[in-house]
């Protein structure tokens, strides 16, 4: 069956929560905010705080995220929005700001075990992308890791991977200085705004 893939919205949050809630009680983990808040708030709300701040965002738009469905059960998730949102990404000094277009950002992937291996990831950016193109964002980019070769650990894919970015049309713009399992990330893009892209990426 195909996957499923539709915005984060309110309605959807239980589903999200499927995903992302950690199987103990883990007071830092993460509910996909690493990226969103700022280091003071990310040390400061945990617990059931943090599931709560990311139930506020799915009541807002643009949505958080975007959720994937296989089998009528919630199977991923994949961070994304205005990268003007992002913290982590605004005071990055390991991935540069190409420019000062509103852009959106995908930054995160998380895949239940059991629905591995079954075009899940692909799924979740290709939804990513069309609900990025739906917000009229000129572009989309990503920060994925290029194993060049090697294996790396799982953990390590939550920003996704080079070869699930470029088959879905995404160009290497720079590497960035960023290093994810000894693994280094390219800022990838991909030109939604067709005027754009006929001026070529900056």
């Amino acid at each position: 069956m195909p996957v499923e893939v539709h915005p984060a919205t309110a309605d959807r949050f239980e589903a999200v929560a499927t995903v992302l809630r950690p199987k103990s009680d883990v007071a830092g983990a993460c509910w996909c905010l690493s990226y969103r808040l700022s280091s003071g708030d990310n040390n400061t709300i945990l617990g059931d705080d943090r599931a709560a701040y990311l139930r506020g965002l799915t009541e807002r738009r643009p949505a958080p995220g975007v959720i994937g469905y296989l089998d009528g059960e919630p199977a991923g998730w994949c961070g994304v929005g205005p990268r003007a949102d992002v913290a982590r990404l605004r005071r990055s000094r390991t991935i540069p700001q190409v420019d000062d277009r509103p852009v959106w950002s995908v930054f995160c992937f998380v895949v239940r075990p059991g629905f591995r291996r079954r075009g899940v990831t692909r799924a979740l950016l290709d939804g990513a992308v069309a609900y990025a193109r739906d917000s009229a964002a000129p572009a989309v980019e990503g920060y994925p890791v290029d194993p060049e070769g090697r294996r790396i650990h799982q953990a390590a894919a939550y920003v996704g991977m080079i070869g699930v970015f470029e088959d879905a049309g995404f160009q290497r713009i720079v590497k960035t200085t960023s290093v994810t399992d000894h693994a280094p990330r390219w800022l990838v893009r991909l030109e939604l705004d067709p005027a754009v892209s006929a001026r070529g990426t900056p």
